[in-house]
């Protein structure tokens, strides 16, 4: 069983987005996937209250700081949504469940400073723990000069970067009925989809 925790202490930059597309995406390929949510907000159990009964399934892993436990028995993957601001104590105790940390950080300057501390900081708990740590890129246009310099900072860190997701409605108007796009005709979501395969298969190495 793999636990894999989403996390980044600065808030809006897409943390529930990729929690939730990541186990939507692991339980179309018919795993049995959990997820938890430890986001005051609970926007990631939100989502999963909304999702349709004909959708792939993806178990609730109830969970409250300090107070973590361990992921429901009989499931192959486990997907951790963090709240903005997870620094010490609670960051610790996080990295401890996890298999591999995936960093979602926005091309604007003011992300990239906010996020660095943290990444130097998961990079010695990296060394640490033996933790696999990658970012993601989102709300990425790839034809522009805040795009490039994302590019250049995460170059900069010595982290793997797996791929940029575009900033698309799909990811809005699926959310709000409990899906993904994994979970729709492959011809509405194309462009999406291949963005996700270098994700995927990170997860799977």
């Amino acid at each position: 069983m793999s636990v894999f925790v989403v996390a980044n202490p600065k808030g809006g930059v897409g943390k529930s987005t990729l929690s939730t597309q990541l186990a939507g995406g692991l339980a179309v390929r018919g795993q049995a996937v959990a997820l938890g949510d430890l986001d005051p907000q609970q926007s990631a159990q939100l989502w999963l209250g909304l999702r349709p009964p004909q959708a792939a399934a993806i178990q609730p892993w109830p969970v409250t700081p300090g107070a973590l436990g361990r992921p429901p028995k009989g499931v192959d993957h486990a997907v951790l949504d963090t709240p903005a601001g997870l620094s010490g104590g609670d960051l610790k105790d996080v990295l401890k469940q996890a298999d591999k940390v995936i960093v979602p950080l926005q091309p604007s300057v003011f992300d990239l400073y906010a996020t660095r501390a943290f990444l130097d900081q998961l990079a010695g708990m990296k060394r640490a723990q033996g933790v696999d740590i990658a970012i993601v890129g989102m709300r990425v246009d790839e034809r522009t000069i805040a795009a490039d310099r994302l590019r250049e900072f995460v170059d900069s860190l010595g982290l793997p970067y797996l791929t940029d997701l575009r900033n698309t409605q799909n990811y809005v108007h699926l959310a709000a009925q409990g899906l993904t796009v994994f979970d729709v005709a492959p011809g509405r979501v194309e462009k999406d989809l291949q963005q996700w395969q270098p994700v995927l298969a990170w997860l799977d190495a």
